[in-house]
């Protein structure tokens, strides 16, 4: 044996030993990974020397193969990247920093790309097929230390809205018949809090986890829908699943698939201030982003139309709506919404309500500087997409609220792709409603604004579902993966024990200010004022400090928080911070440190929980103090109250 081949020989077999087990690190050196790459791809997760995860596994599984089963590896590539993302129209901070360590294994026809940041790791599948492929299912299946305690969005079936309450509970009672949607949130005996979620899902479906009645949860993905059902009492927006194929996606073979990413942290406020779906989804697709406006909207849906104090008979018409407008221009709201009832019917969503007309609309909130934001399904807003969006831009509609898409297999990932792009061609922005979660598309599609995929105010209309332990809850999970079309503002508040249900006059559990806060601690970037324009005129006080809050930040600091207990968050909009603080449903006293002040004194403006908030859930106070770096402000909260406070510096 010459020296050429037995320095190859060496080589390979220096190569196998080495690749059998290896480790990474992320910059800081304080969390690794080891990766094995025998039987299949599998790694663990250690940081500051403790056990994160025990195991991860995965495989793509094609009609023809296994990717991931008995890896051979044929290269690795590593780098490390340290950049700054600038947002366009930043939800947390303007600028974002991505400081990683990245590996990429190669293998026959496909690839394995991980990257270790100090705070998650994250991995996806690399594939160089030359034609198209088909996959079977994904397998993952991720171990975790005994006593780990899930807040698992527990699903009844994948045709969801998903607008989920949080089952806690120790992850080995799951059983495999119960699954859930992303993100989930697994939180260790230790404290340990394990964010879990997807991101860059493209032409995809959908992530799910489901039990093992064990310490592990497995993947669940949901199959090409091939037949569905229009349901007997509703057949314009549910459509049951009749028919499914026996893969999850047909695909190109030459793609990146999506991230699943893994994000840690002892700390409860690390959830709300980290990024990651931003982070690790595709850049701008839009050169021109000028015509996109965020902003707060009068929506209709929720208050019925209950308005009142007026000279006309409410309900859907024009006369409504322009009130809305008037409603909407005196402070300074940049959309009304008109909801359901708009167009002739819900299937025919370009010809108006006769009771309705659009196009008056449209020109007198230009004149009013108020945009129009049409409602409409996705299934006829599918069948006639680019026709349909180029009528709404001729008509000088600003965007797009979509409804009823339930789904997350790969037709449904692929219908909010394109109605993003072609809702861009068109200047169209758009609040996905009655779907899943963000995970992505806003990074490339800065037109899309905010998702719904959340339990939020309608829910008030139906049940009492939305407690403050709710509320203080969505901040750590939901909210971590992106913005949350909540709809808050409501302006009947009830404790509990007065708490009613009522369609058409829905009531919050909770008190006034806990609404209030909601704007600056939940993140839209269409935030929605949900209440009647007539009840906000008849307490003029509230509406005038909610119409001073932005929807987007240059900068965000948590100050206080805890997961269902509280959560108290500073944002600042130029030079002006912005304070909400939320309660659970317990009478708290939260001290906040204001050190992360510029030098100099500012005037905070306060709405805060009333002396009687405790019975009388509206009662509030607004006052006015001067404050500084070096205050500490001590605040009560009620019973499911709230606080918030403008702090404008004074010059």
């Amino acid at each position: 044996m010459n020296r050429v081949l037995l320095y190859f020989v060496y080589i390979l077999f220096s190569l196998k030993g080495v690749f059998a087990q290896e480790k990474f690190s992320s910059p800081n050196g304080k969390t690794t990974i080891n990766v094995s790459l025998k039987d299949n791809i599998s790694f663990n997760i250690i940081s500051e020397n403790q056990i994160v995860i025990n195991n991860i596994k995965t495989l793509l599984n094609l009609d023809n193969q296994k990717l991931g089963y008995k890896p051979k590896l044929r290269k690795k590539k590593t780098q490390e990247k340290r950049e700054i993302v600038k947002v366009p129209f930043p939800l947390k901070n303007e600028k974002i920093l991505d400081y990683y360590n990245e590996v990429e294994l190669t293998f026959d026809d496909y690839a394995i790309q991980i990257r270790v940041y100090d705070r998650a790791v994250a991995y996806r599948f690399i594939t160089s097929f030359e034609k198209e492929i088909t996959i079977t299912d994904e397998e993952l299946e991720i171990t975790f230390p005994k006593e780990t305690l899930a807040y698992f969005p527990k699903e009844d079936s994948l045709y969801s809205h998903f607008e989920r309450s949080y089952l806690k509970t120790k992850i080995d009672t799951l059983k495999n018949t119960d699954f859930c949607s992303m993100p989930v949130l697994m939180k260790k005996k230790n404290g340990l809090n394990i964010l879990i979620s997807d991101a860059d899902v493209y032409d995809y479906p959908m992530l799910f986890f489901k039990g093992t009645s064990s310490n592990s949860l497995q993947a669940k993905f949901p199959k090409v829908v091939l037949a569905t059902q229009p349901h007997p009492d509703a057949t314009d927006r549910i459509a049951y699943i009749t028919k499914e194929a026996n893969y999850i996606a047909k695909t190109n073979g030459k793609r990146s698939f999506p991230w699943r990413f893994f994000y840690f942290s002892q700390k409860d406020a690390d959830l709300i201030t980290q990024d990651m779906v931003y982070l690790l989804s595709r850049s701008q697709e839009i050169k021109d982003v000028s015509w996109i406006q965020p902003g707060k909207v009068a929506w209709d849906w929720y208050n019925a139309n209950n308005v009142y104090d007026v000279n006309f008979k409410a309900g859907l018409n024009t006369a409504t709506y322009k009130y809305y407008i008037d409603f909407a221009s005196k402070y300074d709201l940049e959309y009304i919404i008109l909801d359901e009832g708009w167009s002739k019917s819900t299937t025919n969503i370009t010809a108006f309500n006769p009771e309705i007309n659009v196009k008056e609309l449209i020109n007198y909130g230009k004149k009013k500087n108020v945009g129009i934001v049409l409602w409409c399904l996705w299934e006829p807003l599918n069948r006639n997409m680019e026709t349909i969006l180029k009528t709404y831009h001729d008509w000088g509609a600003k965007g797009i609220k979509v409804d009823f898409m339930q789904r997350a297999d790969q037709e449904m990932v692929n219908f909010y792709s394109n109605l993003a792009k072609k809702a861009a061609e068109q200047q169209l922005i758009i609040d996905f409603h009655g779907g899943f979660k963000p995970a992505g598309l806003r990074r490339a599609y800065p037109n899309v604004l905010t998702y719904e995929g959340v339990r939020g105010a309608e829910n008030n209309k139906w049940g009492n579902f939305l407690t403050p332990d709710h509320n203080v809850t969505l901040p750590f999970i939901r909210m971590a993966v992106g913005p949350m079309d909540y709809t808050p503002g409501a302006m009947e508040n009830r404790q509990p024990e007065n708490h009613y249900i009522s369609f058409n006059r829905p009531a919050s559990i909770g008190t006034r200010a806990h609404q209030v806060a909601m704007y600056i601690v939940y993140e839209s970037a269409l935030q929605m004022l949900c209440d009647s324009p007539s009840s906000y005129l008849k307490d003029q006080k509230t509406v005038e400090f909610i119409s001073q809050i932005p929807v987007t930040w240059d900068e965000t600091i948590v100050l206080d928080a805890k997961i269902e207990n509280k959560v108290a968050i500073a944002r600042r909009k130029n030079d002006t911070w912005y304070l909400g603080i939320m309660g659970n449903q317990n009478e708290q006293e939260i001290t906040i440190d204001l050190s992360f002040l510029s030098e100099g004194s500012y005037n905070a403006k306060i709405f805060r929980d009333g002396i009687n908030a405790n019975t009388f859930a509206e009662d509030y106070e607004v006052t006015t103090q001067a404050v500084s770096q070096d205050k500490r402000l001590t605040i009560q909260l009620a019973k499911g109250g709230g606080w918030a406070a403008i702090l404008q510096p004074i010059k």
